[in-house]
């Protein structure tokens, strides 16, 4: 059900283990991307979003605009009516674009579908 993968990405300090598990979102900064962790760590790597969006689409991340990819693990609520946005259970605040709110929402769906069907 949980399922999660090991990246290793080169950093200036040689190349780092990372597991899915524990990455609560990644963030674009031009072409490099900055990791951000549940224990509060992040780190950047010259890797591109699109890089962690193709490696981590099928372990619950999901793509909420052209700067930020989130694990759907970590998303708190999700504010629709009004601001169109997801709280983060770090209390983060993002948009979701609305070119990926369909997306969004089927990727949301589908993994809490899979978690009540692991609970049953």
């Amino acid at each position: 059900m949980y399922s999660y993968k090991n990246l290793t990405l080169g950093t200036c300090k040689g190349p780092e283990m990372v597991d899915s598990s524990v990455l609560v979102r990644v963030e674009a900064i031009s072409n490099y991307s900055k990791l951000y962790f549940s224990n509060g760590k992040s780190l950047v790597v010259a890797k591109l979003l699109s890089y962690f969006e193709e490696q981590l689409s099928s372990v619950h991340f999901v793509r909420l605009h052209r700067s930020h990819l989130v694990n759907i693990r970590y998303i708190r609520s999700y504010d629709y009516k009004q601001r169109d946005g997801v709280i983060l259970a770090n209390d983060e605040f993002f948009t979701v674009a609305k070119r990926k709110r369909s997306e969004f929402r089927k990727a949301v769906t589908h993994y809490y579908t899979q978690v009540e069907a692991a609970r049953a």
